[in-house]
């Protein structure tokens, strides 16, 4: 007798849009720094790019607005959304107290499993930085860094840290585009996995310690030089920053 497969492995998957697919193209062509902050999205040039035809293209560009990755002008057609040096400095730091708050309250860890997803993660991020592949790379890495935060058990400081990704992401590719001659794929995982070993020793001070070392070390203050939109507290931040170089 034929056993009778269960009903969800029997279903029949609806394979993803052509808007969709162009979404998650261009989504991976701006986190990889391929279209760079700032730049015009010309559709004429996209949908030749892509094999898409100009629907699903205006589709996906929506999507995106939506998102906050793309920006659209009456009249001008769209660009990537640009930073300014004040959202780099509200991302960053924002990021670095989640983060901070989050090892504090996590260490020692108490669970395992969520100590597991943690080196899981950092697997899976070495696989795409092996492959080259650096859409995927950066996306794994902001899971990564997801994945710190979560070992705190705290499901709302988990949720405002996911609720940056796009945010962050947008950083994380501004940030690779300066440093491709600096620093390697790999380079960059490894200095994650000494983070993680710092982490999986349990000492909270140790942690913070070290994820702020991993941070001043690791931005391109350069690249924010280079942005407009200055205020006083970005400046003050830039000031700060520079002065642990």
């Amino acid at each position: 007798m034929t056993a009778v497969e269960p009903e969800d492995r029997r279903r029949i998957v609806a394979p993803p849009s052509m808007a969709v697919l162009a979404t998650d193209a261009l989504r991976g062509m701006i986190f990889s720094g391929e279209l760079a902050l700032g730049e015009r999205l010309v559709e004429a040039r996209l949908t030749e790019r892509l094999g898409v035809s100009r629907p699903p293209l205006r589709e996906a560009l929506q999507t995106l607005a939506h998102e906050g990755l793309v920006v659209t002008h009456p009249r001008r057609g769209a660009t990537v959304r640009t930073l300014t040096r004040h959202d780099v400095f509200e991302i960053v730091t924002l990021r670095e107290e989640l983060e901070s708050f989050a090892v504090q309250l996590a260490l020692p860890v108490r669970s395992e499993a969520r100590l597991e997803r943690c080196r899981e993660a950092l697997r899976v991020f070495e696989a795409a930085g092996r492959a080259g592949d650096e859409t995927r790379f950066m996306q794994r890495k902001f899971d990564f860094h997801l994945e710190i935060v979560a070992l705190a058990g705290h499901s709302r400081i988990t949720e405002t840290y996911r609720s940056l990704s796009f945010q962050m992401l947008l950083c994380f590719a501004l940030n690779r585009a300066a440093r491709r001659d600096v620093e390697t794929l790999l380079d960059n995982v490894e200095r994650h996995r000494e983070l993680l070993e710092v982490i999986e020793a349990g000492d909270p001070e140790d942690a913070r310690r070290a994820l702020a070392e991993h941070g001043h070390g690791s931005f391109l203050l350069d690249v924010v030089d280079q942005l407009d939109g200055g205020t006083p507290e970005s400046e003050e931040w830039l000031a700060a920053r520079r002065a642990l170089r």
